[in-house]
């Protein structure tokens, strides 16, 4: 046990410094636009995560490696602690947000949809937000997409620490090296290449520089925080296809992106997420754009198809972007879209969602058995996924691994539900689906309900949807059964 606390207080403090880091590294925006009253808030965020992070460190210094359980906890506990700390800069907004103070509650509410890459906002007047805080939330985002902890063992980490384990703690398990540390690295350059071509992308396209960088930043990490009031909605047809291929890179493994980059054409275009995804892109706007058209009068076919498609691949991204009220469309618009935001983008990408993979895998998982459940008992069958096959024990595990996975997002999914319901009784039920869909798949659409007139309760129930879906539930199972005493 006592060692279980010494790894657990040297993985929190390593988080903590490389987090402290990045926050310094925003300190030198208000330098740069002369905005020095924000320099306080940043310091002041980056001196709690140093000075919290060296204690820790120091006395976690000499533990063993870490294990299954430890790296469970280190991710639940990590992304709780960072969102309450990462909150201390919204709490300075006060005197730009139209004469009201933003509530405490409100201030961690937008660093709990910063750090996890959802796009729900607190903030009543974006514009007028300082350029130093726009770039603070900007920033969150573009870090928490990748993951804090993938950040930490691209800096910090050392061979035969239990880097793999910290790795898979934040969700992911693809290696594109044989080392962990090499893989995290390839990560990030692939993302910050990816990065400065959406800015100049974006740039080009029509969209002011300074807006460039902090769209690009929040819609490349599945993200979705903006630095206007109507989100997209304020850019042409030009800079929109910009934004869409942005949110689709970001929706799209770190592994397929290197099989590209390094020619792996082919590679790329087989891998069964990728494949998965533009099915869904394709027929889910398809039918998107039909239901819109036939039940909005004052649209177009191909205005309605220009609005559904962007709403529906900043859905399935779980990126969080708009160009259309939402709250307008109808029920059934709002049920796709829902169900979009559920399935998410591929597994090993900055998306929320149960992942394209876990989707491929229960589809065909229906496949395989009904299949079986026709033919006669000794016929053998292949299992085949994208280009690789599977063994009969394999493709149980994995289809069971999903279906355990997607389970228990679809009982907090109804817990979230529930309770939302229960706290805010004057709303429709459809729109309480499509706000708990959105936070629990990290993407920040909002069918109207968002806001800071919420009850405090009903922030506080958004916030661990986020926090569940940003972790895929396992971390925090395990942290609440440690909490209990149970092994």
């Amino acid at each position: 046990m006592k060692d279980d606390l010494l790894i657990l207080s040297r993985n929190l403090g390593s988080l903590f410094l490389v987090v402290g880091a990045v926050a310094l590294f925003a300190a030198a925006m208000p330098f740069v636009f002369r905005e020095y009253f924000a320099v306080g808030p940043i310091i002041i965020t980056a001196g709690v995560f140093f000075s919290l992070g060296g204690v820790l460190y120091i006395l976690g210094r000499n533990a063993g490696e870490t294990n299954f359980k430890d790296a469970m906890i280190t991710a639940a506990l990590g992304w709780l602690l960072v969102s309450l700390i990462g909150s201390i800069p919204f709490f300075y907004m006060s005197e730009y947000e139209a004469g009201e103070g933003m509530e405490p509650v409100d201030a961690v509410y937008e660093s709990f949809a910063g750090w996890t890459g959802t796009g729900f906002s607190m903030v009543l007047n974006e514009e007028r937000l300082p350029y130093s805080l726009q770039f603070w939330r900007s920033l969150i985002q573009w870090i928490g997409g990748v993951g804090v902890i993938v950040l930490t063992l691209a800096i910090l980490a050392r061979p035969g620490t239990g880097s793999f384990t910290l790795y898979k703690s934040e969700g992911r398990e693809e290696k594109m090296h044989p080392s962990i540390i090499s893989t995290v690295k390839t990560i990030w350059w692939i993302f910050i290449l990816y990065t400065l071509l959406g800015i100049f992308l974006f740039h080009v396209s029509g969209m002011p520089l300074w807006e460039a960088i902090n769209h690009c930043m929040t819609g490349l990490s599945t993200g979705g925080f903006s630095v206007t009031n109507e989100s997209m909605s304020y850019y042409g047809v030009w800079t929109q296809w910009a934004i869409i291929l942005m949110m689709i890179l970001g929706a799209i493994a770190f592994v397929a992106h290197n099989n590209l980059l390094r020619g792996k054409v082919k590679k790329f275009v087989t891998d069964p997420q990728v494949k998965a995804l533009f099915v869904l892109i394709v027929s889910g706007g398809l039918i998107l754009t039909l239901v819109n058209y036939f039940s909005l009068n004052n649209l177009s076919f191909l205005q309605s198809l220009q609005e559904s498609l962007f709403q529906y691949i900043s859905a399935i991204t779980c990126t969080g972007f708009y160009s259309a009220d939402i709250s307008a469309w109808g029920d059934a618009a709002k049920l796709i879209l829902s169900l979009a935001m559920v399935i998410g983008g591929a597994a090993g990408s900055t998306a929320g969602g149960i992942k394209l993979f876990r989707a491929v895998l229960l589809s065909k998982g229906v496949f395989w058995r009904t299949r079986q459940a026709i033919s006669t008992p000794r016929r053998f069958f292949s299992h085949k996924l994208g280009r690789k096959f599977l063994s009969s024990e394999d493709c149980r595990n994995e289809v069971n691994e999903a279906a355990v996975i997607s389970f228990l997002w679809a009982v907090f999914l109804f817990i979230g539900i529930l309770a939302f319901s229960i706290l805010m009784p004057h709303h429709d039920l459809i729109d309480i689906i499509f706000e708990i869909c959105s936070a629990q798949g990290n993407v920040g659409l909002s069918s109207g309900i968002t806001g800071p007139a919420m009850p405090a309760a009903a922030k506080v129930v958004m916030m661990f949807n986020m926090w569940i879906g940003r972790l895929e539930i396992i971390p925090i199972i395990v942290l609440f059964r440690s909490i209990l005493g149970k092994d």
